[in-house]
């Protein structure tokens, strides 16, 4: 050991040299060198490997999601369909059963109107709806008609059964069928609906008379003669 020398200096290796030969052109060969990869972009491209391994693993998953997402969005809605045509169809049956239970009632509370109506009309015949009476009577025709209660029924009307109701019969001259010759009482209805039909007397065409043969009391000749067949003539022994 020398006496300038510090005594860690043999331990202490001494530090390599690492020359790289960077230039583009071989100066033996002259030829244009491929250039080299380093260890750090191979390490950046397994880092990249990774992350695309990664993000492929996400899409994926995040597929998966939105298929089970659009699915279940599928499902709620076909549900949500279903409930909403059910209560259409329960609003639907709802009002028509309102509806018929109202007409049902109307029709009751009115039916038990129609005896007033009678007498006020029977009245107002014999000129004796004057007054108060008569003012009452009109709001309750006013009423009445403004649920719908009409009459039916006229003189001089075909006959139909389904609205009539014959209360008398006779014959009459100058009519094709059964027809309406009285009106006893009028019918009423609310639309199509019959409450009460027309009471009425009916009559109907005279039946035509039968032609009768006449009797049979003519005598030989005269049958003989209107034949137009001679008398055989008879012998003297026949005589």
């Amino acid at each position: 050991m020398s006496a300038g020398t510090s005594p860690n200096s043999a331990e202490e290796p001494e530090p390599r040299l690492h020359i790289r030969d960077n230039r583009r052109i071989d100066p033996e060969t002259y030829e244009v060198r491929e250039p080299q990869e380093t260890a750090a972009p191979a390490a950046r491209d397994v880092t990249t490997d990774a992350q695309d391994s990664a993000e492929a693993e996400q899409a994926s998953a995040d597929q998966a999601r939105i298929a089970e997402l659009t699915a279940s969005l599928a499902e709620r809605t076909a549900d949500l369909q279903r409930l909403q045509a059910e209560y259409v169809n329960y609003k639907r049956r709802v009002d028509r059963d309102r509806d018929l239970s109202r007409k049902v009632t109307i029709e009751g509370v009115i039916k038990d109107f129609l005896s007033v109506l009678d007498d006020v009309r029977s009245a107002r015949e014999h000129e004796e709806l004057t007054g108060g009476f008569k003012a009452v009577a009109e709001e309750i025709e006013r009423v009445t008609a403004k649920y719908g209660l009409a009459t039916f029924g006229q003189a001089g009307d075909p006959f139909d059964p389904h609205i009539h109701e014959a209360l008398l019969h006779a014959h009459a001259d100058d009519i094709d069928g059964p027809t309406c010759v009285e009106i006893l009482q009028p019918g009423y209805r609310i639309g199509t609906r019959i409450l009460r039909p027309a009471r009425v007397a009916v009559a109907e065409p005279e039946p035509e008379a039968l032609a009768e043969s006449p009797p049979a009391t003519v005598e030989e000749s005269d049958e003989v003669e209107q034949a137009g067949i001679d008398e055989p003539e008879l012998s003297d022994h026949e005589k």
